[in-house]
């Protein structure tokens, strides 16, 4: 059998929950478990990860941590496609991690996808490179190891 009858077959005999677990996926809930406009914690060697669901059901994760004074993310009010952090208004991009100017500084983000209802976290997706004076991801370089969703 050649590679692509066997990738083939591996699709047909692995429903997607079954590949995205062998691609280094963790199923982490359902995604009506996450309130709209809300976050679930799920608890990680890394720390806590504030899992979020905007209106539009999109899905983000960062570490529940705000890079001003380590508020709790996942208690913030989530609006479009930031958070605001419940303790001194910071409001963090969801999509990037990064603190909206004037503020300086960012909160890490994980991969997370969306597969049919579940939703799904990448622990061990290499993070981009950071700028060391802002703590941000590097804009001039890209993410390594983050499959696209």
């Amino acid at each position: 059998m050649n590679a692509a009858a066997e990738t083939a077959k591996f699709a047909m005999d692995n429903p997607p929950a079954a590949t995205a677990a062998a691609n280094g996926w963790k199923k982490v809930c359902a995604l009506e478990a996450i309130p709209q406009l809300g976050a679930r914690v799920v608890k990680s060697a890394q720390g806590n990860i504030a899992v979020f669901r905007t209106a539009s059901d999109e899905v983000f994760a960062l570490l529940d941590k705000c890079p001003h004074k380590g508020g709790p993310l996942s208690q913030g009010i989530v609006h479009g496609r930031k958070v605001t952090c419940p303790l001194h208004n910071w409001n963090i991009q969801l999509e990037d991690g990064s603190a909206v100017a004037p503020d300086v500084g960012c909160a890490r983000t994980f991969a997370v996808r969306r597969e049919g209802g579940d939703v799904y976290l990448r622990f061990d997706a290499v993070v981009p490179l950071v700028d060391k004076d802002s703590g941000c991801p590097d804009a001039a370089a890209p993410a390594v190891g983050v499959e696209a969703q």
